[in-house]
């Protein structure tokens, strides 16, 4: 680190240049990899979805929110649980509360309408927000599933 003099109207300050006090706030950011794990299902344009977020740690995670995203169009009208709401025409964002280290949290359940009954449908899950928690390996709470129109369920 140098120091750079800086005079001007009578006034001098010192300025701190290269790894100063955001090097030191980066290295303070909690850490949390945030991973879900759960099953689908389809039948006749229903996916039927339930799934468990899971904190690895080392840090907790004080509130999280994860998005699901389908390849397919969602019907105009959803009965969504309560920590979800729709976000735009194929995606539902849904809280997932706190997590602490090394736990799982609370289980997600819904139900959704698709608009037309494909015979499969793509679904993506990943995490669109961790309390300004960093996750170094973002590999395991993004997931796709493909979801086929047999009834059976689908894990990942």
């Amino acid at each position: 680190m140098r120091s750079v003099r800086v005079l001007g109207a009578g006034v001098a300050a010192v300025l701190l240049v290269g790894g100063g006090a955001a090097g030191a706030d980066a290295a303070q950011e909690p850490e949390a990899d945030l991973a879900y794990h759960g099953a689908a299902s389809l039948t006749s344009g229903e996916v039927d979805l339930r799934f468990t977020p899971r904190n690895h740690g080392p840090s907790a995670v004080p509130d999280a929110t994860v998005r699901l995203r389908w390849s397919e169009p969602l019907a105009d009208r959803q009965e969504l649980p309560y920590g979800c709401a729709r976000s735009g025409a194929r995606a539902v964002l849904c809280r997932v509360g706190a997590l602490a280290a090394d736990e799982a949290g609370e289980r997600i359940a819904l139900r959704v309408q698709l608009r037309k009954a494909p015979t499969e449908v793509q679904l993506e899950i990943d995490t669109v927000w961790s309390s300004g928690a960093v996750d170094r390996n973002p590999d395991n709470d993004r997931q796709r599933v493909l979801i086929l129109d047999t009834g059976d369920a689908y894990y990942f």
